[in-house]
């Protein structure tokens, strides 16, 4: 889906930055999802040496084959879901306002913004060894509209970002006081 399907730019709008999260975060779910991926394998090999005979039967083998395969399937699709949630999560800032769009699930996604001369305090966070490491961290926005805390999740190079949204805030307050 394109940026223009999602917000309506303004005729003085552009677009600064497109922001997601960090790539280094969605490796736990890959750690993970190599991890169940294998356990049937693990089975196989204990049932394989345990249970002979049971492996060899030709009603218990493919009902296991089955098994094993709707396991894999809905491995597939928790992990697919997972990585729609983590890519289609992202933050558009432009020159006049910010707009977090969350992947809640498949089929269901918030979009919210706020006007930068809105934004009354901008503090980036970084906990952690890897994101220190790996530069990844979280930006915290307290505004004066209807959502008062925004935050940012594991973006890269929180500090860098932080200050550019503190200039493009300060350039639009200027922008709305001469209006």
């Amino acid at each position: 889906m394109s940026i223009d399907a999602l917000l309506k730019i303004k005729n003085y709008e552009k677009v600064v930055y497109i922001l997601r999260r960090h790539g280094i975060t969605f490796f736990p779910y890959v750690v993970i999802f190599l991890a169940i991926l294998f356990i049937p394998v693990a089975v196989y090999i204990l049932f394989s040496s345990a249970f002979a005979s049971t492996m060899q039967n030709p009603i218990t083998y493919p009902i296991m084959i089955i098994v094993a395969s709707a396991y894999y399937l809905s491995a597939l699709l928790f992990f697919y879901a997972f990585f729609v949630e983590f890519y289609l999560d992202s933050w558009i800032i432009t020159n006049d306002r910010l707009v977090d769009i969350r992947q809640i699930s498949l089929f269901e996604r918030t979009v919210a913004e706020v006007d930068l001369y809105q934004i009354q305090d901008v503090s980036s966070e970084v906990h952690g060894f890897f994101p220190t490491i790996f530069n990844y961290g979280d930006i915290l926005l307290q505004t004066a509209g209807p959502i008062p805390k925004f935050i940012i999740r594991n973006v890269h190079r929180p500090d860098k970002l932080r200050e550019v949204i503190v200039e493009l805030a300060s350039e639009d307050k200027k922008f709305h006081a001469g209006k």
